[in-house]
């Protein structure tokens, strides 16, 4: 078959998704319809992100934590144009099971040291583990890293029960996998063209030494929320001195936008935001886990001055924005 036939970064369930709206429709849709169901799997998948954050941080570190994250994912320039497909590429599907991945392994081991029945009753976890890695590596084939860093946490995470862990790990994989299978209607044939024509580790070695590369990772997150700017150099300089903050909670989600960030930096041409779009949820739930740990500080007077500013002025500069985009 014909390479340009096959799309090298993302699976045909990207395509089934964008159109699934529009294929059941039951009516006949006007312009004005069209473009509203070709947008709502993204905001859907955008408030879905939403709510997966705030419950992560909520659980990780209480209100304060969950509710901070919270207001910084709502009025995230980046996650809004993504959701709403305004001049961006549609990812929000990416980064939704890139992070639903990582969280749910992660609470997937944690239930291993239960008893039996609390274990067995993992199959829907497992279940949703095996979707958000389908939704991730479908959505962007380079994705496929999520897939070892899923397991390498699960197995940290329940050191004695590691063979289990692991089980369950493969499992959700093919889990995973039979669903982009399904996605090519079970297809053997098409199937493995396209994984044949997939691009899973593209990267640009020549990029980590230019020093552009870098600086337009960098400003691309300026762009996706212009808070970070102010509040990760603050919560990076707070984790490295302040040994209190450097626990598996905290450290977790700065490990993943890390190594999520670098990739980025070695996929300069990838068609949209990529790599730095999946990070940055992750660097909202470390930035509110510090933030929540400063708040029970003998400090919280200020920081609780410091970061309501920060929330009110990044909410109100966003609303502002958007009325002038709007207009």
């Amino acid at each position: 078959m014909d390479d340009e036939r096959y799309d090298s970064h993302h699976s045909a369930l990207w395509y089934l998704i964008a159109s699934a709206p529009l294929l059941l429709w039951p009516g006949k849709a006007s312009a004005y319809t069209a473009g509203w169901l070709a947008h709502a799997p993204y905001l859907v998948f955008g408030v879905l992100l939403g709510a997966s954050l705030w419950y992560v941080a909520r659980r990780l570190y209480g209100n304060a934590g969950g509710y901070i994250a919270l207001m910084l994912y709502c009025f995230s320039p980046g996650m809004i144009r993504s959701s709403a497909v305004w001049f961006a590429e549609p990812e929000t599907g990416a980064a939704w099971g890139a992070f639903g991945a990582i969280f749910t392994a992660i609470a997937v081991a944690h239930t291993l040291y239960a008893p039996r029945e609390v274990v067995l009753w993992n199959w829907r976890r497992i279940l949703l583990l095996g979707v958000s890695l389908a939704l991730a590596v479908g959505s962007q084939f380079s994705l496929i890293v999520v897939l070892p860093l899923a397991l390498a946490f699960m197995l940290y995470v329940a050191p004695e029960r590691r063979s289990a862990a692991a089980v369950i790990w493969t499992a959700a994989v093919c889990i995973g996998t039979l669903l982009l299978f399904a996605s090519y209607f079970f297809h053997a044939g098409a199937f493995w063209q396209a994984m044949g024509h997939a691009s899973f580790f593209e990267i640009s070695w020549r990029a980590f030494v230019m020093p552009h590369a870098y600086s337009s990772v960098a400003a691309q997150i300026g762009q996706s929320s212009p808070a970070l700017v102010l509040a990760l150099p603050v919560a990076l300089i707070t984790w490295a001195l302040w040994r209190r903050v450097r626990y598996f909670g905290n450290t977790t989600p700065l490990l993943v936008a890390v190594l999520l960030l670098l990739l980025a930096v070695g996929t300069p041409h990838y068609p949209g935001l990529g790599f730095q779009l999946v990070a940055v949820p992750f660097l909202f739930v470390f930035v509110s886990g510090v933030a929540a740990d400063l708040l029970e500080s003998r400090h919280k007077n200020l920081v609780t001055a410091c970061v309501w500013g920060l929330l009110v002025a990044n909410a109100g500069w966003n609303v502002w924005e958007l009325a002038r985009a709007g207009s």
